[in-house]
């Protein structure tokens, strides 16, 4: 593996955890700058296709969102419509006439890169405020020697992270060792072993956690959390593979040194934001003690 394809995964790896842990705003001006660098890249794929998207509105109102869902994750759900109204107006009253392409890929371009990234915002601000103890709603934890007195929102997110992490590597090793069935012809480097391999190594490690925090049923809840955040990253990386073989693209970028672009590495968090939310708000309350 090259030297720079390693620096770069360490220094990435190194910026996000400590966003992630600090929360509040820190982390949302973190997760707008790679909507903002990923949404770029989105608008650059589209383009390749000959579609004119209205790519400055839909990045200045996914900005928004993201500033929106840190201040209230209610308001953020009241957001998508109306942004996508004014993206509608927008293009209605160009001087060239737009299409039905230039709208859907304006509005996918806020929904994929604006609206499902704002549940990372959402899922870390969960319980946070009440610990706070840095400027701008930041975090930074007193004792290390136990997790489960972390912030709610901390916990779910770095766990959905090292699941996401577990998924890609496990995927990655076994489809590279073992793999001989193509999954797919959206990615034909892709394997069934390397993907089932990966949805167990996201459930192994999801079951580990539900059982280190104490979750309620802890190995449904953990079997559960780990099928839905494998699945979905998988999904999320065949989603963006389909549009950069639309686009006639190797890479969505090259922002990243021996990586790609910004949609290259996030894909697999596109989808599982929004799942991991509801899970953790809605599912576990439901469970027993």
């Amino acid at each position: 593996m090259p030297w720079s394809r390693i620096f770069s995964g360490i220094i990435a790896i190194a910026l996000a955890l400590t966003a992630t842990i600090l929360g509040g705003w820190y982390f949302t001006f973190m997760f707008a700058a790679i909507v903002f660098l990923g949404q770029l890249e989105y608008f650059q794929l589209v383009r390749a296709t000959g579609i004119a998207p209205a790519t400055k509105t839909t990045l200045a109102v996914s900005q928004a969102l993201l500033i929106i869902a840190t201040v209230s994750s209610t308001l953020a759900d009241a957001v998508m419509p109306v942004a996508g109204t004014f993206i509608c107006f927008y293009l209605l009253f160009q001087p060239k006439l737009a299409t039905i392409a230039d709208i859907s890929t304006s509005i996918l371009g806020l929904f994929y890169c604006g609206y499902l990234p704002s549940y990372w915002v959402r899922l870390r601000a969960l319980d946070s405020a009440a610990v706070s103890n840095l400027p701008l709603g930041g975090y930074w934890p007193e004792n290390w020697a136990t997790l489960n007195h972390l912030p709610q929102g901390l916990t779910a997110t770095l766990l959905t992270f090292l699941c996401i992490w577990a998924a890609d590597i496990g995927a990655y090793t076994i489809g590279k060792l073992f793999g001989k069935t193509r999954l797919s012809d959206i990615s034909p480097k892709k394997t069934v072993e390397g993907a089932v391999f990966g949805v167990i190594a996201s459930v192994g490690v999801a079951v580990a956690g539900a059982l280190y925090l104490d979750w309620s049923s802890w190995i449904l809840t953990g079997l559960s959390l780990g099928l839905l955040i494998g699945i979905a990253s998988l999904l999320g990386d065949l989603t963006e593979s389909m549009m950069k073989r639309d686009a006639g693209v190797k890479d969505s970028g090259q922002l990243i040194p021996g990586h790609g672009g910004i949609l290259d590495r996030a894909d697999s968090y596109v989808f599982t934001a929004p799942l991991v939310y509801y899970f953790v708000t809605l599912l576990l309350p439901l469970l027993p003690s």
